[in-house]
C-alpha cells in the first residue's frame, strides 16, 4: 500500500522524538558554561570540555551516588528474586490463595510511595535503618517483589507440569523439582524480571529522598541537589545524567538475547 512508503519518514520522527533529549543531554555535558546559556541554543558545543564529569564525580558526590546506586540495586535485585521466585511458584503450582491472592500481591506495586513513606521514616527511625544499605535494599525489595511474583508466576504457568512430575517419579523432591527442572527452563523470565527489579530500584526516588542523609546517597538524589538556590550546574547535572544511564543501557544490552525470549515466554502456545 502506498501508506506504507511513509514508514521510514514515521520511524525516523519517532527517533527523533525519543533520542532528542539524549543527544541534548550527551551534548550539554560536553559544552562550556557561555554555550549552554546561549541564545539561539548551540547544539553541538566547538570544544569538547571534559571538566564537568571530573566536577561531578568527585566534587559534587557523584562517584558516590553511583556506587550507592549499584549496591542498593543489585543486592535489591537478588534478594528480590530469592523470595518472588519459590512465591511464584507457589502460585502457580499449588494455586495457593487463587487469583484474589495474586492479585492482592500485584496490588501492592500499586500503592503510591508518598502515601507511606512518612511511616517508613518513623518506623525507621526506630530501627536505626535510616541512611543504610539494609534500609534502601529492604525498602526498594518491597516495591519490587510483588512485580516480580506477578510476572514469574505468568512464566512459570506455561511450563508444562509433567515435566516437573517426571523429575518427581525420579525421585527428586518438590523443592528439587522447582531448582533443578523449573527454575532452568524460566531462565529467560528471570533474567527479563531481575533486569525490570534492577531497573525500577535504580530509579526510585521518594523512599531514597527521604530515607537517606549521606552514606546510603543513590545518584537519583545526588542528581537533584546540583540544583542550587543562585545556580544551576546544567552540564554537571547533564553529565551525571548520562553516566546514570550508562548501567541500564550495557546491562539491557548485555543480556538482549535473554530479556527478548523472557518477554516472549510462552506467548506461542500449542
Amino acid at each position: 500500500m502506498r501508506w506504507r512508503r511513509f514508514y521510514p519518514v514515521l520511524v525516523v520522527a519517532i527517533l527523533l522524538l525519543y533520542l532528542g533529549p539524549m543527544f541534548w543531554i550527551f551534548t550539554t555535558s560536553f559544552k562550556n558554561r557561555g554555550e549552554y546559556f546561549t541564545y539561539p541554543p548551540v547544539f553541538v558545543p566547538k570544544h569538547l570540555s571534559f571538566s564537568h564529569f571530573k566536577n561531578a564525580l568527585f566534587e559534587h558526590g557523584g562517584a558516590k551516588g553511583i556506587l550507592n546506586s549499584l549496591i542498593i540495586a543489585s543486592f535489591c535485585t537478588v534478594f528480590s528474586l530469592a523470595i518472588s521466585a519459590p512465591a511464584a511458584y507457589s502460585l502457580a503450582r499449588f494455586r495457593v490463595g487463587g487469583e484474589h491472592l495474586a492479585f492482592w500481591i500485584l496490588s501492592i506495586r500499586m500503592l503510591p510511595p508518598i502515601a507511606v513513606v512518612l511511616p517508613i521514616f518513623l518506623f525507621y527511625g526506630k530501627l536505626r535503618l535510616l541512611d543504610t544499605y539494609r534500609g534502601m535494599i529492604l525498602i526498594h525489595a518491597i516495591i519490587d517483589i510483588p512485580f516480580a511474583v506477578w510476572l514469574l508466576r505468568g512464566f512459570l504457568e506455561d511450563i508444562p507440569v509433567s515435566l516437573e512430575e517426571s523429575a518427581l517419579v525420579d525421585g527428586c523432591t518438590r523443592f528439587q523439582a522447582f531448582y533443578k527442572i523449573a527454575l532452568p527452563l524460566v531462565a529467560p523470565g528471570l533474567v527479563a524480571t531481575a533486569l525490570f527489579s534492577f531497573i525500577f530500584s535504580w530509579n526510585e526516588f521518594i523512599f531514597a529522598l527521604i530515607l537517606t542523609r549521606t552514606k546510603a546517597v543513590p545518584i537519583t538524589v545526588v542528581i537533584p541537589n546540583l540544583i542550587g538556590g543562585h545556580e544551576i550546574l546544567w552540564a554537571e547535572i547533564s553529565a551525571l545524567a548520562l553516566m546514570a544511564s550508562a548501567p541500564v543501557i550495557v546491562f539491557a544490552l548485555f543480556l538482549q538475547k535473554y530479556l527478548i525470549r523472557g518477554l516472549t515466554l510462552g506467548a506461542v502456545k500449542g
